[in-house]
């Protein structure tokens, strides 16, 4: 009996690791995708101004 009682107590803490590990898991792709987010908004940040400076340019060489 005690053989079978020892075999089973591992069981719940590699339960908890999986959970635990999952968790991270999700954490880390949160932030990875938090990350591409921001990434994405820089980006397109600069090709707005990109097209605002090219504009200005395109009126400023008309005036002259």
């Amino acid at each position: 009996m005690n053989t079978i009682s020892e075999w089973s107590n591992p069981m719940p803490y590699l339960f908890h690791d999986l959970v635990n590990d999952r968790i991270q898991t999700l954490h880390r792709e949160a932030a990875e995708q938090r990350l591409a987010s921001r990434v994405n908004r820089v980006q397109r940040a600069r090709r707005e101004v990109q097209r605002a400076n090219d504009r200005l340019r395109r009126a400023l060489g008309r005036q002259f």
